[in-house]
């Protein structure tokens, strides 16, 4: 899909949050970490997205970035929706372009994951970067 990849090359967010969006559907899950495999990412911090909140390898505003991802894509265990703690941890670190910018990529990348899971997509299919020339 490309809606999944076009926020990821598009917007200044980390890297690691593309990934945490992505991991509740197999094609963005392959899509994602393969894209940022290409692009330099670590093994261990891939890895390491599912336990965001116990590792040692993502900075403060990448916790932000992914604290935000996690409550903007599991909205049923939020029903009030973003808690005063995490925005503010998402302000002290990003500015008002770059936190639409987190935010539109949360949305995208959610809608993306409810299309492919819609129609089935199978993960394991992708290759690195195989929309750039549709989204260049």
């Amino acid at each position: 899909m490309i809606i999944c990849s076009t926020p990821a090359r598009s917007l200044t967010v980390p890297p690691g949050t593309v990934h945490d969006i992505s991991k509740q559907n197999g094609f963005c899950v392959d899509m994602h970490t393969k894209d940022a495999t290409a692009a330099g990412e670590t093994a261990d911090r891939l890895h390491l997205v599912a336990a965001w909140r116990e590792a040692t390898v993502f900075t403060d505003a990448e916790r932000a970035a992914l604290a935000l991802a996690e409550v903007g894509t599991r909205l049923a265990d939020t029903h009030q929706g973003v808690s005063d703690e995490t925005w503010a941890q998402a302000r002290e670190h990003f500015d008002d372009d770059q936190l639409a910018a987190l935010i539109g990529q949360i949305a995208l990348i959610n809608a993306a994951n409810r299309m492919n899971v819609i129609v089935r997509n199978p993960a394991g299919s992708y290759r690195a970067g195989m929309f750039d020339a549709v989204t260049d």
